[in-house]
């Protein structure tokens, strides 16, 4: 593996998402990354099958986080880390295999959040409606997607995707609280909803670092790249940190809800640009980026 100055986690769904289009300019952030071999992980609520176009389009051959922080997918050979061979970072779940991916799990794979599911609606008398139970017309329908997309939406290898089938806000909000006294972790997505037992960003990451600090041979620190809405997921979990924003301003600016991450704005000129420049920095000094 090459040296690197550091490893960097980019929540990546409102910079390319699976419908409409990307951030301008992030393909060639991406080839910027590889030219100078920082590897770049990508953070995702989509899946494994979900993110093999864009992985694809991009040229992504670096391992990725999918499902939530559900589990970490290495490209064949990444590590040279084979499922079942007890080669697994200290403290962290045995690799399995995932399609062509070694997969480093944090939740407990299907069908237990479906199990779990099922029977939290029946005790609390609360209805839903998963994904996977739906007909081809039904889930296009429900998803607002193609049935080629809407069909792989809903192949998961760890949460399941649910909504609710009218039932009161009230019912629901007690739906939720009785399902994370049972170790039920909740995300919801517009009006879908993921349901997963055990998913940890953070023990993706630390189980990522782990294997990074072991082929590098020293600790490269890790850099956080996400937008607000999805910092709080990403940013306690780095040692360093760069907040993406619209130059919008207002409260976000104003509060400054991360006083040590550096921001840039992405609609000021040449922000990759800027990313660049604060990833490779060797002094990490907080610098709010002003469009001009």
């Amino acid at each position: 593996m090459r040296q690197t100055s550091s490893v960097l986690y980019i929540a990546v769904d409102p910079l390319l998402p699976a419908r409409g289009k990307g951030a301008g300019g992030f393909d060639e952030f991406t080839a910027a990354l590889d030219h100078t071999g920082i590897p770049a992980v990508w953070l995702t609520s989509r899946s494994r099958l979900q993110f093999d176009e864009p992985r694809r389009k991009l040229g992504h051959a670096h391992p990725f986080i999918a499902e939530d922080g559900c589990g970490v997918y290495l490209p064949e050979d990444y590590f040279h880390l084979r499922p079942d061979s007890g080669d697994s970072p200290e403290g962290q779940t045995a690799p399995v295999r995932r399609g062509r991916f070694t997969c480093i799990p944090s939740a407990e794979a299907l069908p237990a959040a479906s199990e779990a599911l099922e029977l939290l609606s029946l005790e609390t008398d609360v209805p839903l409606v998963t994904l996977r139970s739906l007909s081809p017309r039904e889930l296009a329908h429900n998803t607002g997607l193609p049935p080629r997309e809407a069909e792989l939406a809903r192949q998961r290898d760890f949460d399941e995707l649910f909504f609710f089938a009218g039932a009161p806000q009230a019912q629901t909000e007690r739906f939720l609280a009785e399902g994370r006294k049972r170790r039920l972790q909740f995300r919801q997505h517009g009006v879908i909803w993921s349901a997963a037992i055990g998913a940890s960003v953070r023990g993706s990451i630390a189980a990522l670092s782990k294997l990074y600090d072991r082929a590098l041979r020293y600790h490269a620190p890790s850099v956080a790249l996400a937008t607000t809405e999805l910092a709080p997921s990403l940013f306690p979990f780095c040692d360093r940190s760069i907040l993406l924003t619209d130059g919008t301003g207002g409260a976000i600016a104003n509060k400054r809800p991360y006083p040590r991450a550096r921001e840039v704005q992405l609609l000021s000129p040449e922000p990759w640009e800027q990313v660049l420049e604060s990833i490779a920095a060797k002094s990490w000094q907080p610098r709010k980026s002003v469009a001009q």
